[in-house]
């Protein structure tokens, strides 16, 4: 088998474990500072559709397991291959460390450049979480319409 790069992203977020793995997992929540839309709760073997803010489309996520208050592993697509995304909860004090992996891109200047992005998309996720739990504030909201919007000169 072809070793394949994970791109990894960690952030300790100021409220208890429960609160946070929630987070995660229910859509009412998620919708908050991450996805648009849902089709439904993560829980071990469903497949859900999300939307993103940017998007028109959905897309599909097959949810591999689910361990309360410790682990979510869920699969999506990316040009033809599969990713699994492996999030780890763990209690600090009286907060909570998220961790996050996505690996299945393959060793190549692609695959780099991918695992450099999706380091920076995570990263942007805890950060986004971080501000809707501890603050109530979206801020996703606008911050990568730049990145698909063909008009621009960057």
């Amino acid at each position: 088998m072809d070793t394949l790069l994970t791109a990894r992203a960690a952030l300790q977020i100021n409220r208890p474990l429960p609160d946070v793995f929630e987070a995660v997992v229910n859509p009412q929540e998620m919708t908050n500072y991450f996805i648009a839309k849902s089709s439904g709760r993560m829980v071990q073997g469903a497949t859900l559709q999300w939307g993103f803010p940017e998007f028109d489309a959905e897309f599909p996520v097959r949810i591999g397991s689910v361990e309360q208050d410790k682990k979510v592993v869920f699969y999506w697509d990316h040009a033809g291959k599969e990713h699994e995304v492996t999030i780890l909860f763990f209690a600090y004090k009286d907060a909570t460390v998220v961790k996050i992996t996505e690996t299945g891109e393959p060793i190549t200047d692609d695959g780099i450049n991918w695992a450099v992005g999706n380091t920076e998309g995570w990263a942007g996720f805890l950060l986004s979480m971080k501000a809707w739990l501890e603050y109530g504030i979206h801020l996703r909201n606008g911050a990568y319409t730049w990145r698909f919007d063909n008009d621009a000169a960057l």
